[in-house]
């Protein structure tokens, strides 16, 4: 049976999201179960008979978007298919906001009066490069009418990372230092504690979930550091009257 997590937040009562898991779906050998990505080397039936049973759970057909690990946040209900960007944002209820993610993090938005949200794709390299600020900035409200949600990815204990990725954060804000830790000669890297930091220099100081590693859970979820050749979750936002 396909299993959904259902995001854990005080979103008001128009905003509806969701993550995938691994579980139920049509995707076999490394991509089993319910990978929804149509990029990465599954059966493209089995990936449209994933999509479609996801369909069934939304107002709208998603927004999928082409990611590149940038910065581009585009509007949910005009971009077009496969559009290539790492965010999307919406203020209509005719759109689902959606990224894939197999080890980066995803993250969700709503404002507090429940007209607007946005999912962003953050890896490493967005979260350097600011795509949490651009996803922000196109949601056009005050960082502090905002909370966001921090959805599966890979953990604490298992995203090692080389000293150059540290130097990025470190040279942008000295406080990322308390996000890593030393393994051997090279880092253990915090992609949440990352993202918290971030959001709080913004404004944005109400953060929920993280805490799901789809690096150590190879029953729930996908995972490139750990498998390579895999399949990808879906993590979506969207509006209802």
């Amino acid at each position: 049976m396909t299993e959904f997590i259902v995001p854990d937040w005080p979103a008001p009562p128009s905003v509806r999201a969701l993550t995938t898991t691994r579980r139920g779906g049509y995707g076999a050998g490394p991509y089993a179960g319910f990978n929804l990505a149509a990029h990465v080397g599954d059966d493209p039936l089995a990936v449209a008979a994933n999509r479609q049973r996801l369909r069934h759970r939304l107002p709208a057909v998603p927004s999928w978007l082409r990611q590149v690990h940038g910065i581009r946040c585009v509007d949910a209900a005009r971009a077009a298919h496969n559009a290539e960007a790492d965010a999307s944002f919406s203020r209509s209820q005719a759109a689902a906001c959606a990224v894939m993610t197999a080890d980066c993090l995803p993250v969700l938005f709503c404002d507090a009066a429940g007209t607007v949200v946005a999912a962003a794709h953050a890896g490493w390299r967005g979260l350097a490069a600011g795509v949490l600020e651009a996803t922000v900035a196109a949601m056009a409200v005050p960082a502090s009418d905002l909370m966001a949600w921090l959805g599966p990815a890979i953990g604490p204990e298992a995203f090692e990372v080389g000293g150059e990725v540290r130097a990025v954060f470190l040279a942008d804000d000295g406080a990322a230092a308390a996000a890593f830790r030393p393994s051997g000669d090279k880092w253990l890297g915090d992609l949440y504690a990352l993202a918290r930091l971030r959001l709080a220099r913004l404004g944005l100081t109400r953060v929920f979930g993280g805490g799901l590693c789809t690096y150590g859970d190879k029953d729930r979820f996908f995972s490139y550091r750990r498998d390579g050749a895999t399949g990808r979750m879906a993590t979506l936002v969207w509006l209802v009257p």
